[in-house]
């Protein structure tokens, strides 16, 4: 069976680490993260990731224009993009779907609940 590819975008790099390792353990994805998103149009043309977990908040570059990047990216566009934040207000929700996101995750998740979530997108897709 083929790994479906996650790429991780968060400035938490603990978060970044053992989310990798958590999702690699099972055997169904490969996984590729970024501590910021400087560079992540030219990163998604390189990976070609089947889903982005996205962080909201980060320094140099927030959720909010990561997105607006991506889609409006020909290679990038059509990528599920699934935000993952201590942000969880009706008003992030609303803001980040109108962006073209698919779902949204209140941090912290349990593992279970990010594979679950992770499959259920890559099913729709």
């Amino acid at each position: 069976m083929e790994k479906k590819k996650v790429m991780i975008v968060d400035d938490e790099e603990d978060f970044l680490k053992i989310t990798k390792i958590n999702l690699e353990k099972t055997g169904r994805y490969e996984v590729r993260t970024m501590l910021d998103a400087a560079d992540i149009v030219s990163e998604v043309k390189l990976f070609l990731p089947d889903i982005i977990l996205l962080d909201i908040l980060m320094p140099k570059m927030d959720g909010v224009e990561v997105c607006k990047l991506l889609k409006n990216d020909s290679a990038a566009g059509n990528i599920p993009i699934v935000t993952l934040s201590g942000l969880d207000t009706d008003k992030d929700r609303q803001i980040m779907h109108k962006l073209g996101v698919v779902d949204f995750l209140a941090k912290p998740m349990e593992k279970d609940e990010l594979i679950a979530k992770i499959e259920e997108v890559l099913q729709r897709k």
